[in-house]
């Protein structure tokens, strides 16, 4: 597994080995060894799994508050996203600061998304499974949200009209959002 840092501290790309052959392929997509390895040490207890059947469907931006974040770990099992993280840190160098992702069934990269980001994805293709393991239970007292087309984030997401839950519509702009996460230089 290799692990490509972002610009947002914490965040990082994941690219696993992919063996292949004329029958398909093989990869592990999660290895507790490897990952501490690479220094990522979250202990994972809940596995997620959404099917989005259009393109166009965007889904975030979502997290939950302390005492109750989550750290993600994101993969695509069929299709592609456009992955987007917001740091939300108060205090940190890069607050309000995004930066977006593809993930696909074909580039096989994982993404892991720390406490603190903010996190949504539009499905650029139809048929879209995404499968994310989180670190924390889901708590709908701590879920939280921001609009996904703040014009102070200025997100470049691939679509202008998406298709959104009702919930989506709903959130705040970052800058009215409730929000309990602190950066602290590691």
């Amino acid at each position: 597994m290799k692990a490509i840092k972002s610009k947002l501290d914490g965040v990082l790309l994941l690219e696993p080995n992919v063996f292949g052959d004329h029958r398909g392929f093989f990869m592990e997509s999660y290895n507790q060894q490897s990952f501490h390895d690479l220094g990522i040490t979250h202990q994972f207890i809940q596995d997620n799994h959404s099917l989005s059947k259009e393109a166009g469907v965007l889904r975030g931006m979502h997290y939950q508050l302390e005492p109750k974040a989550q750290t993600k770990l994101v993969r695509v099992g069929s299709g592609a996203i456009y992955d987007v993280v917001v740091d939300m840190r108060i205090g940190s160098p890069t607050y309000g600061e995004w930066e977006g992702f593809i993930l696909s069934e074909h580039n096989k990269r994982q993404l892991l998304v720390p406490k603190g980001f903010a996190h949504g994805f539009c499905t650029l293709t139809e048929d879209v499974n995404v499968l994310y393991k989180v670190d924390e239970l889901y708590s709908s007292e701590h879920d939280r949200g921001i609009q996904w087309n703040d014009p102070e984030l200025d997100i470049n997401w691939p679509v202008s009209n998406p298709i959104l839950s009702e919930k989506d519509t709903k959130h705040p702009m970052l800058k009215d959002a409730e929000n309990n996460f602190k950066w602290s230089e590691q």
